[in-house]
């Protein structure tokens, strides 16, 4: 049973997703990927280090051949962002006229989404899609186009399935939002 409060580093954390409400989604999002690519050999971009519970178990659910790789961007310090996409690990593998989909754990601002996508144009793929868990359509300032959405939160800050607070927090099975 997990604990409604939690304590991450210097902050308190609340239970907001279940870990049943995020298996759901994963579920769904799955299944709408089985649908919609199968044989079409997509490439899937897991961005480092939020996306790769969602990447994983996502991945456990594709019935189809299809790759996985990494990509390591960072822009956040704390609880907020810092407006600025540091790239860690690049890309290593040949992604010319593939369906690439770009995983990750939230989209709040799109700022490194955006950054991502524009990345990999470089690369030439066929076609370029994203799939995250969660989207924070209040903190969104840049116009990204989101094929997959696991579930639509509000502008707060969450912890946990890969989230993190200070580095904290990414191996809690359930979401928990911040007390003020």
């Amino acid at each position: 049973m997990p604990q409604e409060l939690i304590q991450v580093d210097d902050k308190q954390f609340r239970l907001y997703i279940r870990q049943y409400e995020i298996e759901k989604e994963v579920d769904r999002i799955a299944s709408e990927m089985n649908r919609d690519l199968a044989g079409k050999d997509p490439i899937f971009l897991g961005i480092l280090n939020g996306a790769f519970m969602f990447a994983g178990d996502l991945f456990k659910r594709l019935d189809f051949p299809c790759q996985i790789t990494f990509l390591r961007l960072a822009s956040y310090n704390g609880t907020g962002t810092t407006g600025k996409v540091k790239q860690m690990i690049g890309i290593h593998t040949d992604l010319k006229g593939r369906v690439v989909v770009i995983l990750e754990d939230i989209v709040d601002t799109g700022i490194t989404l955006e950054k991502a996508t524009s990345k990999l144009s470089g690369y030439h793929p066929a076609e370029v899609m994203v799939a995250t868990f969660l989207h924070k359509p209040g903190a969104t300032v840049r116009n990204v186009k989101l094929d997959y959405v696991g579930m639509e939160i509000p502008n707060d800050f969450v912890v946990g399935y890969g989230l993190d607070y200070n580095g904290y927090g990414r191996n809690l099975r359930e979401i928990y939002q911040v007390v003020d």
